[in-house]
C-alpha cells in the first residue's frame, strides 16, 4: 500500500537511508566488484542501494527502479521511475576520502518538469539536500530544513576530470582549469562527486562543470537529483553547448547565476 508521504518526503528518507550505511561502512576492508575501464563497486555500493530499494519498494510498490548496481526494475515504459546512485563518489570512499553522496530522483512522465521530486545525502555531515520539484532545502542533523539559496561569491568551481571525455578535442575540462581566463575569475575545485552539484544549489560552489555524454538529465542515476536540485534552487542548468540537457550534445555547466554561467559557457565553447 502507497503511504501518505510526498514524493520528496520518500526520496529523502530512501536517501537518508543509504547515507547511514555509507556511514557504518566507512574504513571498513570492502569487497570491490570489477565493472571495466576502471570502474567498480564495493560492497558498501551494493548495501547502500538495498537500503534505499527497500524504503522505495515499501513506500511506491508500484513505481520503477533503477539502480545503479542492480538496473532497472518494474516495467520498461514505467510512467514513474525512481533513479539511485547509492554512492556517487566510490573511488572517493574506497580511498577513505569522505567526499560523496548518495541520490535519489524520481522520474515522472506525467509532469512537464520530468524529476518531480529528489534527494541527495551527504553520508559525513549528516546533510540531505532534497526538493519537491518546487523549491529545494537542505535538512540538518537537527531535523531542520534551510532553504538553499544559490552564490556565485565563492568563485568556487568544481571541474569533474574523470574520463571519458566525449567531446575532447573541443573541450577537456583540464584544459579549462589552466585557462588564464578561467583563474582570472574563478578558483578550481576538483571533487569527483556530485555532492559539488547539490553544492551549487546551497550557495558553496559558483558553477560544476563535467563532460558527458546526452541524457545526464531524464535517465541519469548520477545526476538527475543534483540537476532537480539546481533547477529549484534557481541556478542555471545546461549542457556544455548551452542547450536543455535533454535536447544537446551533452555535459553540464550548472551555475548560481546567469552571469557566471555565461562566462563559463564562453570559455568551454559553448556561448561561441
Amino acid at each position: 500500500m502507497v503511504t501518505m508521504e510526498s514524493d520528496a518526503q520518500v526520496a529523502l528518507r530512501a536517501a537518508s537511508a543509504g547515507a547511514a550505511v555509507v556511514r557504518e561502512m566507512y574504513g571498513a576492508s570492502l569487497t570491490r566488484y570489477e565493472k571495466g575501464g576502471g570502474d567498480f563497486a564495493t560492497a558498501a555500493d551494493i548495501a547502500a542501494e538495498e537500503a534505499v530499494l527497500d524504503v522505495l519498494r515499501a513506500a511506491r510498490p508500484d513505481d520503477a527502479v533503477t539502480g545503479e548496481e542492480s538496473g532497472a526494475g518494474g516495467a520498461a515504459g514505467a510512467g514513474r521511475r525512481w533513479l539511485v546512485d547509492p554512492l556517487c563518489g566510490t573511488l572517493n570512499y574506497a580511498v577513505g576520502n569522505m567526499l560523496v553522496a548518495v541520490n535519489v530522483a524520481l522520474r515522472d512522465a506525467a509532469s512537464s518538469a520530468g524529476i518531480v521530486a529528489a534527494a541527495s545525502a551527504d553520508p559525513f555531515s549528516g546533510e540531505v539536500f532534497w526538493t519537491d520539484g518546487a523549491g529545494a532545502w537542505v535538512r540538518g542533523t537537527d531535523g531542520r530544513d534551510a532553504r538553499l539559496i544559490p552564490s556565485a561569491g565563492s568563485r568556487l568551481v568544481d571541474l569533474n576530470l574523470d574520463p571519458p571525455f566525449p567531446h575532447a578535442p573541443g573541450f577537456r575540462a583540464v584544459e579549462l582549469m589552466a585557462a588564464p581566463e578561467f583563474v582570472a575569475g574563478f578558483r578550481p575545485r576538483v571533487v569527483s562527486s556530485t555532492v559539488a552539484v547539490a553544492w551549487v544549489a546551497a550557495g558553496r560552489r559558483a558553477a560544476y562543470v563535467t563532460d558527458g555524454g546526452p541524457g545526464l538529465r531524464l535517465d541519469s542515476v548520477h545526476f538527475a537529483a543534483g540537476i532537480a536540485l539546481c533547477e529549484a534552487a534557481g541556478c542555471v542548468v545546461t549542457g556544455i553547448d548551452g542547450l536543455p540537457v535533454d535536447e544537446g550534445a551533452g555535459g553540464l555547466v550548472v551555475a548560481a547565476d546567469r552571469e557566471t554561467h555565461g562566462v563559463l559557457l564562453g570559455l568551454v565553447g559553448g556561448g561561441t
